[in-house]
């Protein structure tokens, strides 16, 4: 009930104070409030797999040439909508071309191979370097209205994966990302008008979605799962946000082994230099549900300049963090115009905001880059959490303009140091300690 209450004064507050604005003031596009999911019986003829050679099993038998010839058929033939019907499809890579479309009939399972040569090396974009990389299960780069929905399940079957990464890490703490090798679930690039809608993302071995360098991105109705236990799923990010422009994600449930929702850019000491980086801007989260993860907002370890972030309308249990800033030494990073609000739940921080120094490294700067976070608002939050305000300040960043207002948390660590930022406001801020 509360939440519909929410939801009519903000309408109300759009009625009466005219359209609705983006933090730095800018108008938000109408786009962003036609949440109407894809009909996939207007995208075009429907191919289905099985009619290419695809056949249903759970077991080693791979339907990726079956897969990919379906799609290449429907782009010879115009375009139109690659249907993976009911039962388990085991697959590697596969490419989408102009004009085709992914639907996961209800009972389908697009599942990803567990062996890593079934995923081509080719130039992609992964933790904030375009590099040679394996590719993702599903890959669609430099599409016009590319779509993925249904009610089925694309599955990266990460479990080998994950207990690999581990095994390899306990032999060599400093393995990174890259050293064990993992494809991604999905992986959109240099695309416009995409919308992903009511599947599941379930298991991947590595990050679950990641865009780049994309325009007008809808997240609506979509499920995404990893686990914590009994073996966690390292670095399997629900969505990665990498220089885009023009996201929503809406109705979504987040649980995975890292964090929920991470806005990347580029990394290094000359990362604004670097024309395959980029800034992430006009984004909104809102009516979402977070079991458990890292984080459920982070402005992540590669991220360079995000502006124009909404949170909002959502509700958080059993995180690590709700927002998390990750200031990163060696490179140039700037968030601004971020506004959290509308939230309930709990997670262990509220707030997070801290030098984030894992495989730092200048190369040839002699000096450390300087970083800012301003116009940073968090506002009519309800929560419980360990730490309040788990803040460090550092002579490499700078925060500025902060504003709190209408929150109401409970914490164990109550502690609220308003002098490691620059111009705080603060008003009908009530932290009531906890055993």
């Amino acid at each position: 009930m509360r939440y519909i209450a929410l939801f009519v004064s903000v309408l109300m507050s759009v009625q009466t104070f005219g359209q609705e604005l983006f933090p730095d003031g800018t108008p938000i596009p109408a786009w962003f409030n036609d949440y109407q999911t894809v009909d996939v019986s207007t995208l075009g003829k429907s191919y289905e797999i099985t009619d290419f050679g695809a056949m249903a099993g759970d077991s080693t038998l791979l339907q990726t040439e079956s897969i990919q010839r379906t799609i290449d058929t429907a782009a010879a033939n115009g375009g139109g909508v690659v249907v993976i019907p009911q039962g388990v499809y085991l697959s590697g890579a596969i490419f989408f071309k102009p004009g085709t479309h992914l639907y996961l009939s209800e009972g389908a399972v697009l599942k990803g191979s567990d062996d890593i040569s079934h995923f081509p090396i080719k130039t992609t974009r992964i933790e904030g370097e375009t590099c040679k990389y394996f590719t993702a299960l599903v890959n669609a780069d430099g599409l016009d209205g590319f779509t993925i929905s249904g009610k089925g399940r694309i599955d990266g079957n990460g479990l080998r994966y994950w207990k690999a990464f581990w095994n390899r890490r306990s032999w060599n703490p400093k393995c990174t990302n890259k050293d064990e090798q993992r494809p991604r679930l999905v992986y959109i690039s240099n695309c416009k008008n995409v919308q992903i809608a009511g599947v599941h993302l379930a298991n991947s071995p590595f990050w679950s979605s990641h865009i780049y360098k994309c325009e007008n991105v809808k997240y609506l109705g979509v499920r995404i799962t990893s686990p914590k236990a009994p073996v966690k799923a390292p670095s399997t990010d629900a969505i990665d946000i990498d220089a885009c422009t023009n996201v929503l994600v809406k109705n979504c449930y987040l649980s995975v082994n890292d964090d929920a929702i991470a806005l990347k850019g580029g990394k290094g000491p000359w990362a604004d230099k670097d024309p395959n980086n980029g800034g992430n801007s006009n984004i909104i989260i809102e009516d979402c549900v977070y079991g458990f993860c890292h984080s459920a907002l982070t402005c992540g370890s590669e991220s360079l300049h995000n502006r124009n972030i909404i949170f909002r309308r959502c509700r958080v249990n059993n995180a690590e963090r709700l927002f998390w800033l990750k200031m990163r030494p060696d490179t140039p990073q700037h968030y601004e115009y971020i506004t959290v609000e509308d939230i309930e739940g709990d997670a262990n921080n509220f707030i997070y905001i801290r030098p984030w120094t894992q495989f730092f490294d200048l190369k040839d700067r002699k000096d450390m880059p300087k970083s800012r976070s301003n116009n940073i608002t968090m506002r009519n939050i309800r929560f419980t959490c360990d730490a309040f305000f788990n803040v460090k300040g550092s002579e490499q960043y700078d925060l500025v303009d902060f504003n709190f207002s209408n929150l109401d948390i409970k914490a164990r660590k109550t502690e609220f140091n308003k002098e490691l930022v620059q111009s705080f406001t603060v008003e009908k801020v009530k932290v009531t300690p906890t055993e």
